[in-house]
């Protein structure tokens, strides 16, 4: 079973024990306000994400972490790695993704899960190159994109909902542990 601990948090796959608490995180229009149409997920639809994203790791051999805190073992989320096939120019592509509760925004968790994933990605997987995809004005997501060194490569629109859509990258050559 793939693991990563942090200083604050455990990265690993998921359990039917997380089911609920990230269909409460998918609940939220504030989490969701800039993820595809920005419509909320049921419990319904949090499992097929749930059992999508661990179909992946048997399939690439990465995907999508579930987030613990180390001090209470309490789910906050997702961070991982995923191959982005709802933009067909970027479906070649692995990007690095994340997704919080609400409660727990603003205290580094975030770039300190990525940081995890963006590392096991570059150096235990292999990769030479990950992406991050992220909605115009996502502020936020964009800042832990530039934490981890990505760059800014281009700008496209998502096929489906038409709103503007930054692509971030980092190569091996410009990563920094």
């Amino acid at each position: 079973m793939t693991e990563i601990r942090t200083p604050r948090l455990l990265l690993r796959r998921w359990t039917d024990d997380d089911l609920v608490p990230m269909a409460e995180i998918n609940a939220d229009p504030e989490v969701m306000r800039w993820i595809g149409d920005g419509s909320v997920r049921d419990l319904e639809t949090t499992a097929e994400n749930i059992e999508r994203w661990e179909g992946e790791w048997d399939d690439e051999g990465f995907g999508l972490f579930a987030v613990e805190l180390l001090g209470s073992g309490e789910l906050i989320g997702f961070t991982g790695l995923s191959v982005p096939y709802f933009l067909p120019e970027a479906a070649h592509e692995v990007e690095i993704g994340w997704r919080l509760g609400r409660p727990f925004w603003g205290q580094g968790y975030a770039s300190e899960a990525a940081h995890a994933s963006l590392e096991f990605a570059l150096q235990d997987r292999g990769l030479d190159r990950v992406i991050s995809i992220s909605r115009v004005g996502n502020e936020a997501s964009e800042n832990v994109m530039r934490k981890l060194g990505m760059k800014l490569e281009r700008e496209t629109v998502h096929p489906a909902f038409g709103h503007a859509l930054n692509i971030h990258s980092i190569d091996l050559t410009e990563y920094q542990a």
